[in-house]
C-alpha cells in the first residue's frame, strides 16, 4: 500500500513541475498578438517621440570644432646639463636646476597639465576677455560673423551681466563657473604612439574656435618660457652668491659652468617663440559642424519611443491578467 502511494506521488510530482513550467513559459505567439493588438498605441507613442526628437535636433545650434596638431619642442640643453650633474649635482639641486633625472616631470606633460589648470584658464579668459563668448553666447550670425548673446544673461550693448542667480553666485559668472564651461569645450589630447599633442576648441562660431586655439598655443608657449626664464634667473642669482662665498678654484669653475648653462637657457627661451610646442598643423576655420549629429538624435529618439511603447503595451496586458 505504501509503495503504491509512493508511486502515485512520484507520478504526480513531475506532472506538477511540468505544468508550472508551462505556466511560466512565455508564449511568443501571445506576445506578438498582444503587440499587434496594441499597434496603434505603439505607433502613436513612437510618432510622438520621433517628432519630438526631430524638433529637438533642429533646435540644437551647430557646434564647430577647430584643432591644431603640435609637436613637443626638442630639448637642446639637456646633454650639457646632465654632464654637469655628475660633477656638482647637489649644489645644482639647491639652486633649483633640473638635470632631467628620472622621476622628474616631462616638460611637455607639464605644459599639458598647465593648460588644464584653473590658474591658466582664469588668466586666459581674463587676458582675452572671453567671458561673454564663453558663458552667454547663444547663436552665431553667419551673415556678418557676429555673436548673438542670450539677453537674459548678458546685455551686449551695455556690456553688463543681467542674469538672475541666487547667492553666493553673482550676475557676472565667477571664474569657477567659467572654468567648468572652459574645461568642457577645450581639450588637450596627447598621442602615446607619436608623442604629438592635439589642442581643440568647440564653439558656436568657427572663427572663435580657431582664434582660441591659436591663443592657447601662443599663451602656453609664453607661460612655459616665462617660468623657465624666471627659474634660470633665480638659479643664476643663487650660484653667483655661492661663487662669492668660496675660494676653491675647482668649485668656482663648476659654478661658472652652471651659470653659463642658465644663460644659455635664457637665451634659448628668448629667441624661440615656439618654446614647448611646435605647430605641425595649424588651426583652421572649420567649414562643417562637429555636432549635433541630428540624424543620430532622430534615430535614437524614435527607437527609444518604440521600445517604450512596446513595454507599455506588454505591461498593461500582463497586469490585466493578474
Amino acid at each position: 500500500m505504501t509503495k503504491q502511494i509512493q508511486n502515485s506521488t512520484d507520478a504526480q510530482f513531475p506532472q506538477s513541475i511540468s505544468q508550472a513550467m508551462r505556466d511560466d513559459e512565455i508564449d511568443l505567439r501571445e506576445l506578438f498578438t498582444v503587440i499587434w493588438q496594441g499597434k496603434w498605441l505603439i505607433i502613436a507613442i513612437t510618432t510622438v517621440f520621433a517628432i519630438s526628437s526631430v524638433i529637438f535636433a533642429i533646435m540644437q545650434p551647430n557646434i564647430y570644432k577647430s584643432e591644431a596638431l603640435l609637436a613637443p619642442a626638442s630639448e637642446e640643453q639637456g646633454g650639457s646639463l646632465s654632464a654637469l650633474a655628475s660633477q656638482f649635482g647637489g649644489l645644482a639641486s639647491m639652486a633649483g636646476i633640473n638635470f632631467g633625472r628620472k622621476g622628474g616631470v616631462d616638460k611637455t606633460q607639464m605644459a599639458i597639465e598647465v593648460i588644464k589648470s584653473r590658474q591658466f584658464a582664469r588668466d586666459f579668459i581674463k587676458k582675452h576677455d572671453l567671458l561673454p563668448d564663453l558663458m552667454a553666447a547663444e547663436k552665431w550670425n553667419i551673415a556678418d560673423n557676429s555673436m548673438l548673446y542670450d539677453s537674459e544673461l548678458y546685455n551686449a550693448e551695455s556690456n553688463k551681466w543681467v542674469r538672475e542667480v541666487k547667492a553666493p553666485f553673482k550676475p557676472e559668472p565667477s571664474m569657477q563657473e567659467a572654468y567648468r564651461k572652459f574645461s568642457k569645450i577645450v581639450s588637450v589630447n596627447p598621442s602615446k604612439d607619436t608623442g604629438m599633442v592635439t589642442i581643440s576648441v568647440e564653439h558656436l562660431s568657427p572663427f572663435v574656435a580657431q582664434q582660441w586655439v591659436n591663443w592657447l598655443v601662443e599663451d602656453i608657449n609664453k607661460v612655459m618660457k616665462e617660468r623657465d626664464v624666471a627659474e634660470a634667473i633665480r638659479s643664476s642669482d643663487f650660484l653667483n652668491k655661492q661663487i662669492a662665498q668660496t675660494n676653491v678654484a675647482d668649485i668656482r669653475s663648476i659654478l661658472y659652468k652652471l651659470i653659463e648653462e642658465q644663460a644659455k637657457t635664457i637665451m634659448f627661451a628668448e629667441v624661440r617663440d615656439e618654446y614647448v610646442f611646435k605647430t605641425i598643423d595649424p588651426a583652421l576655420v572649420p567649414e562643417e559642424k562637429a555636432k549635433p549629429k541630428r540624424a543620430l538624435i532622430c534615430v535614437l529618439g524614435t527607437m527609444l519611443g518604440g521600445m517604450l511603447a512596446v513595454m507599455i503595451v506588454l505591461v498593461r496586458h500582463f497586469a490585466s491578467k493578474e
